[in-house]
């Protein structure tokens, strides 16, 4: 008997940081829901929270607050809120 393959999504995690950054320049705020909106499934659901920190720790976006999810997954958690970074003293 052979073992069942398990497809990975691998692509997953680079595609939520760019989704993120492009969600953050055309919103004030975005947060998780945004991003569950915008992408196919996550192959795990902490993949979320990874995504938005990868983000953060890039300089993309910066926190700002907390609201309540919409997701029925989520049972109305609370989730934060998160805006894109402006560097201070780039002028462009």
């Amino acid at each position: 008997m052979t073992a069942a393959m398990v497809l990975e999504d691998t692509d997953w995690h680079e595609d939520a940081v760019s989704t993120i950054v492009a969600l953050a320049d055309c919103y004030s705020l975005i947060t998780s829901d945004d991003l569950r909106h915008e992408m196919r499934p996550a192959p795990h659901p902490n993949h979320y929270g990874a995504a938005f920190t990868a983000a953060r720790k890039l300089g993309y976006i910066e926190p700002v607050g907390y609201q309540t999810s919409t997701a029925p997954s989520r049972h109305r958690g609370v989730l934060r809120t998160w805006r894109l970074k402006y560097n201070e003293g780039v002028t462009e």
